[in-house]
């Protein structure tokens, strides 16, 4: 089949701002947090968190009410963010006739890290909270991890491979690569892959607020809560989201008149085999030596690292200090920045929102900020070049972004511009 190059012809996400991705961008780069202090009282009982939500988004409005019903939010989220980005890559949402019309060739890999634990939360509530003895026959389809795989296969016809990856907060990281992979070798010529996540149920924050790794706020702090990199950063903040990429072969999306984005060129994995969530160092160098191995691309090439910095106190001196071993002496002028700060930790979507992201700074020859990092550098994450605001007009031509997760999994995509 041959080595195929890799254009990304579509990108799409639901933004917490409410507006696309180029607004979304926008506001990255203004260095505009979306994070809130959520307060709800609609669970067994109350949470008040700093939090990140995508109030504006309307899934029947998106999605149509019939097919909204069939989805728990996190597969809304997600099959709205993959119409988006099958809509600007200008492919039918329908199958028409000759060989593309079958799209046996065409797939879709999603990631996700909690999928429908929603459901099944709630199921548990019914039966034990309200005496209930029965649930949904819908229980079952909203709550299975690759729903969001299989509604976007259906709704477009995707006759190729349909599967979901669950690694944690590198699921989509890792969920982009292999559809990377298997464009690249000619298995498939168009994949749809991206990740969503929901992590507002009570059980989940409940969780991560018992392994004190999630920032303190209140309604006027919030905003700034999450502060990766920062000598007083007091932990990750939690968020809903969703965001896809359309990964076309070249050839193909150029015989086509697609309008190309960007172009992913390397792509690593590794796992740390060390510790189930303490990260370590060399664990996360293979994985970007890898990526770069991958793209043909020394180190020099790199013009900015979407960090997957999620401000806990353990876990961003060790990315820091991985990158400052990958790029030796070239470090100190390495443009890093971690946009979690602004959109917070989406979990198992992380990893393909901080990729379009990525794509989006290429593309526009722009480097968002790590927000809220003016003067607070931690000295235990000095030694490369800290956004601190957004950068327009910068040269870039490859970029890497890395997504490390519990468990030690770890994906590192490696991106070029698009052709100018």
């Amino acid at each position: 089949m041959g080595i195929h190059r890799v254009a990304i012809t579509g990108l799409g996400l639901i933004s917490p701002f409410g507006g696309d991705a180029a607004d979304f961008f926008d506001r990255l780069l203004a260095g505009e947090s979306a994070v809130r202090y959520l307060q709800t009282d609609d669970l067994p009982r109350p949470l008040s968190t700093p939090f990140v939500t995508c109030p504006g988004f309307d899934p029947e409005a998106e999605l149509g009410k019939p097919l909204a019903l069939m989805m728990e939010r996190f597969a809304q989220l997600g099959m709205a963010a993959a119409f988006r980005a099958w809509d600007q890559a200008g492919l039918p949402r329908q199958p028409g006739p000759g060989a593309d019309g079958s799209r046996d060739d065409w797939a879709c890999i999603w990631g996700t890290a909690l999928g429908g634990v929603a459901a099944h939360e709630r199921g548990s509530r019914e039966m034990w909270l309200k005496g209930r003895e029965r649930l949904s026959p819908l229980s079952v389809v909203l709550g299975m991890n690759n729903a969001v795989n299989a509604h976007i296969s259906i709704q477009l016809g995707l006759g190729g491979v349909s599967t979901s990856h669950t690694a944690a907060c590198a699921s989509s990281g890792i969920a982009i690569g292999e559809a990377f992979r298997r464009v690249r070798s000619g298995d498939a010529a168009v994949v749809l892959a991206g990740g969503s996540d929901v992590c507002q149920t009570y059980g989940v924050v409940r969780a991560w607020e018992a392994m004190r790794v999630m920032a303190p706020g209140d309604a006027q702090t919030a905003p700034g809560a999450c502060r990766p990199f920062a000598a007083d950063r007091a932990g990750l903040v939690l968020g809903e989201g969703a965001a896809a990429l359309v990964l076309e072969a070249w050839d193909h999306a150029v015989s086509r008149g697609a309008t190309i984005h960007g172009e992913i060129v390397g792509y690593g994995t590794s796992c740390d085999h060390s510790h189930l969530v303490r990260p370590h160092r060399q664990g996360q160098v293979r994985a970007m030596r890898a990526a770069l191995a991958d793209a043909g691309l020394a180190p020099q090439h790199i013009h900015y690292v979407n960090a997957h910095g999620t401000a806990t106190v353990e876990g961003d001196p060790v990315e820091i200090a991985a990158l400052r071993e990958v790029f030796g002496d070239g470090a100190a002028g390495l443009p890093v920045s971690a946009t979690k700060s602004m959109h917070g930790h989406l979990l198992g979507a992380s990893g393909a929102i901080e990729a379009v992201v990525t794509a989006l700074a290429l593309r526009e020859q722009a480097v968002p900020p790590t927000a809220h990092l003016a003067g607070r550098i931690d000295p235990a994450c000095e030694g490369v070049d800290h956004v601190l605001q957004g950068r327009r007009g910068v040269p870039l031509q490859a970029a890497l972004s890395n997504s490390f997760a519990f468990g030690g999994s770890n994906a590192v995509l490696a991106l070029r511009a698009p052709p100018r």
